[in-house]
Parts: structure tokens; C-alpha cells; sequence
């Protein structure tokens, strides 16, 4: 038999990342099945049920023999279904329509398939760091320019316009932005996005906004997309999906809104991928956008009161610091005080404390010195967690 060498791997292969909070949830599951308690906060999971109406249409889809392929761009009735939701969600003038969106297993490939259609080796490519992993990772694969503009925790982890201002020039093709924002929580201002649409404008420049977590938000305003802001309708893809808000990250649904030009060419990558998305799941998200709110009010309720005990908490803890996030469900806390090692104090906390989360630097270079928290836990397993974190730090070492 043919011996398969690692040096037959393409090339290309050294330009991916990968997603750290996975690797730590596989340690923490083997510290588990050694009878370790190990409280979860990794990963980006709501530890919620799906609603019973979701699943409920689900079930009700299968036994109706909805089970085979679909269009690559997902079903009609489901594009109509988010078209008439996130236009009416986000204030969108004149509405999106079914053309508009494409369906995915969830935001990733949706966000690599957009990727894929927009960069050419050598295109300028921005973003905001921390950040989620996958946008780097696509775009370096891609081989584009990547910048890396530094999120401040000085501005409550809110970009640095000089910065931004700086980089963007005529070679720019697109922007990725996030907010409600993973990891650090932060949530953009008008004036921001009002900035990132005015250099879009002038540089002519397409914006991804990744709003996952456009429903895990804790201010006392509506939502504010950069896709309703004026002529950002056509400059603006939105990535959304429904495993955050519905808690339905096993289901992998996700979607994309474009320009309609756009929708055809990613729809083009998804038929050359993974061909369609499960047809029952399909019929769930529609039961999901057009039942009734209140579980999706409840959870973001529940996250609320997390948010709080935890951050409280963090900040009783010496050498610890953390800012109160304004969405989404992490905690960023800053521990430059104990270490800039972040990764090796997150190993600590879950190898000795038995606390799961993850060093900042694996969400990019501005994150060294912090810890991500997700509060996609029990207000119990918070309080565990905290005590565990204060009895372990002061027996780390660097």
C-alpha cells in the first residue's frame, strides 16, 4: 500500500487556523470522563433546549417525507421567510427579498463561500481583532492582504477609526465587521458604522457584517444593522443564522443576505460544496422565525442575568479586570496583571480549577493578555466557576 506523506499535502493547507474552543472542549470532556466536574465555557453553546416548537416542525417535516435535496440556495419559503424577517428586524428599505438570500449548515461555509467569491490572491481583505477565527483563516487561505485593525478595550472593545481610516485605501475589497462581537462582546455605535459606510462610499468597498448575535443584545435601543444605514443596502452582506438566538447549533442553519448578483455566485459555491442544507431542518427555521419571540426573550433574559453575576464576579477576583459586555454571551476579562500567557493560565484554570475557557490570543494578537468566558452556563456552574477561578489563579505560575 501506498504510503501517504505529509509532504503531499497542499501547500495551502499551512494558511488555515483553526478554532481553539473546540480543542479545549475535547480536553474537557476527557477530564469529564475521568470524573473530573468541569464547568463549560469555551464554547459559543446556549445550554438551552431548542423551543418545542422548532423541533416539533421538524419532527412533523420527516414523518411528511420532507427529506430530500433542495434547491443549493435553500428552500423558497424559507428565503421568503427570512427575506420578510430581516428586513422588517434590521428596518431595511426597500425590503430584501428570496433572491437576496442563501441558505448554509450554519454561518461558516456561508462566510468561506462568500469569501471565495470575493477575494482574488492579492485584494485587500479587513478586519477587527480579536475576532472569530474564520474570517482570517478563509481570507489568508484565499491569499488576500489581511489587515488586522485592533478592537480597544479603552473604547469598550470598539475599533480604532484612526486605524481604520489608515488602511483602507483603493485596493480594499471588503471588510468584515461583527457586533454584537465575538469574543469580547462589544457592540459597534451608529458612529461607527456611519464611519465604516462612509469609507465603504468613498473606497468603494463591500462590507461582510457577521450578526449572529443581533439577538443576544443588552442595550436599551433596537438593533442597528450597517445595512440600514443609507446605500448600504447594496454594499452590505449580512451572515446571520439560527443557532445562537434559537439555540440550535446541532441543527447548522445558517444564511447569508446579498446583493442578488452576489446570491447567484454563492449559491454556485454551495452547489459545489455541500449541495443543500437538510430540507426538515429548513422547515424548523421557518417555525423558528414565524412562531412565537417569547423563548428567544426568555434566553436573552437568562444570558442578562449571567452576564452580570459573572462579570461581578471576575472583577472580585485579584488580577482580574472585565468590562461589561454589550451582546453577545462572552466575557473578555483582562489578566495582563497575572500573566500575558493567556493560553497557558486558561490551561491552568481548566487542568487544576476545572474551568473551561480560552486564552484571547487565540482569537488574534490584540487579545493577549485576556480570557474568554462564555456565560452559556448555569447561574450555579457560574458561582462554581468563580470560586474555583479565585483558589486556582493565586496558584499559578508562569
Amino acid at each position: 500500500m501506498l504510503a501517504v506523506h505529509e509532504d503531499r499535502l497542499a501547500a495551502a493547507v499551512a494558511r488555515l487556523g483553526s478554532e481553539n474552543a473546540f480543542e479545549i472542549l475535547a480536553r474537557a470532556r476527557e477530564l469529564e470522563a475521568a470524573g473530573r466536574r468541569v464547568v463549560h465555557m469555551e464554547i459559543g453553546e446556549p445550554d438551552f433546549d431548542t423551543p418545542d416548537g422548532v423541533k416539533k416542525a421538524a419532527v412533523d417535516a420527516l414523518y411528511d417525507n420532507h427529506t430530500h435535496y433542495t434547491p443549493s440556495g435553500g428552500l423558497l419559503s424559507l428565503r421568503e421567510t427570512i427575506a420578510e424577517y430581516a428586513s422588517r428586524f434590521r428596518k431595511i428599505t426597500p425590503p430584501w427579498n428570496a433572491q437576496n438570500v442563501v441558505i448554509s449548515p450554519g454561518a461558516k461555509p456561508i462566510i468561506w463561500n462568500t469569501l471565495s467569491a470575493l477575494l482574488d490572491p492579492g485584494d485587500d481583505f479587513i478586519y477587527f481583532d480579536p475576532a472569530y477565527p474564520a474570517y482570517a483563516s478563509c481570507a489568508t487561505y484565499l491569499q488576500a492582504n489581511v489587515h488586522a485593525i485592533p478592537l480597544r478595550e479603552s473604547r469598550n472593545w470598539r475599533m480604532d477609526l484612526d486605524e481604520l481610516a489608515r488602511i483602507v485605501s483603493e485596493k480594499t475589497k471588503l471588510i468584515v465587521i461583527n457586533s454584537p462581537h465575538n469574543p469580547t462582546g462589544g457592540v459597534l455605535t451608529k458612529s461607527d458604522l456611519e464611519f465604516i459606510a462612509e469609507l465603504a462610499e468613498r473606497y468603494d468597498f463591500l462590507v461582510l457584517a457577521d450578526e449572529i448575535y443581533s439577538r443576544n443584545f443588552y442595550l436599551d435601543a433596537d438593533y442597528l444593522s450597517i445595512a440600514s444605514l443609507p446605500g448600504m443596502r447594496e454594499r452590505t452582506i449580512v451572515v446571520d443564522g439560527f443557532s445562537k438566538a434559537y439555540a440550535m447549533t446541532g441543527w447548522r442553519l445558517g444564511y447569508a443576505i446579498l446583493p442578488e448578483r452576489l446570491a447567484k455566485t454563492v449559491t454556485l459555491f454551495n452547489n459545489n460544496t455541500f449541495s443543500c442544507v437538510a430540507t426538515f431542518v429548513q422547515m424548523a427555521g421557518i417555525a423558528a422565525l414565524t412562531g412565537p419571540d417569547e423563548p428567544v426573550l426568555r434566553m436573552n433574559e437568562i444570558f442578562r442575568q449571567r452576564r452580570d453575576r459573572l462579570v461581578e464576579g471576575l472583577n472580585d477576583i485579584s488580577g482580574i479586570s472585565c468590562l461589561l459586555p454589550e451582546g453577545a454571551f462572552y466575557a473578555f476579562p483582562n489578566v495582563a496583571a497575572i500573566t500575558q500567557d493567556d493560553r497557558a493560565l486558561a490551561k491552568f484554570l481548566l487542568e487544576e480549577g476545572g474551568v473551561a475557557c480560552g486564552g484571547g490570543s487565540s482569537f488574534g494578537a490584540a487579545g493577549k493578555g485576556y480570557l474568554r468566558f462564555s456565560y452559556a452556563a448555569s447561574l450555579e456552574d457560574i458561582d462554581w466557576a468563580l470560586g474555583s477561578i479565585a483558589k486556582t489563579i493565586p496558584k499559578f505560575k508562569e
